[in-house]
């Protein structure tokens, strides 16, 4: 077995997290405070995944494309129908082998989440490649989420 690249080393926490959301389906939105924070989406065979470990402390957006769909090479954006803002991007994904599955880490997810927020889809792009996602229900999940507590010590 190979070991993980150097860059992945980090994010076992939240691909755990998403594996484990994962055994269950999803017909809305839906929060999870362990083993991370996690908001977990599924539409169709498409499944939207963001976490947040307060231990790193890493954000991550994980996007699975349905089986019959891969995503190209290119830049990554989220257009954000109706919210603000009204588009974000990044050249900083990494696309799994298979092209289904891509993921997008950060330290700071502020507008990812005020466009999640305020739209009413969030159209995840490469080039043509990607998926519409539906936000209704995202409300209470998404503030839950961004409520899910901070680990970190308080210093004294």
């Amino acid at each position: 077995m190979r070991a993980l690249p150097t860059k992945l080393r980090g994010m076992w926490k939240p691909i755990a997290a998403a594996f484990a959301l994962l055994t269950s389906p999803a017909a809305a939105w839906e929060f999870s405070p362990d083993p991370i924070c996690t908001l977990f989406h599924q539409q169709g065979e498409a499944e939207v995944i963001v976490t947040y470990d307060a231990a790193v402390p890493l954000y991550t957006l994980t996007v699975t494309l349905p089986s019959d769909q891969r995503w190209a090479e290119g830049s990554f954006r989220i257009d954000f129908a109706g919210g603000m803002p009204p588009q974000i991007g990044t050249t900083r994904q990494i696309v799994s082998e298979d092209r289904r599955t891509l993921l997008v880490a950060d330290r700071g997810f502020g507008n990812v989440l005020d466009g999640l927020g305020s739209a009413v889809i969030a159209d995840m792009r490469i080039g043509r490649s990607g998926s519409a996602i539906e936000l209704d229900g995202i409300d209470a999940p998404l503030a839950a989420f961004r409520a899910c507590p901070d680990e970190t010590p308080a210093l004294s």
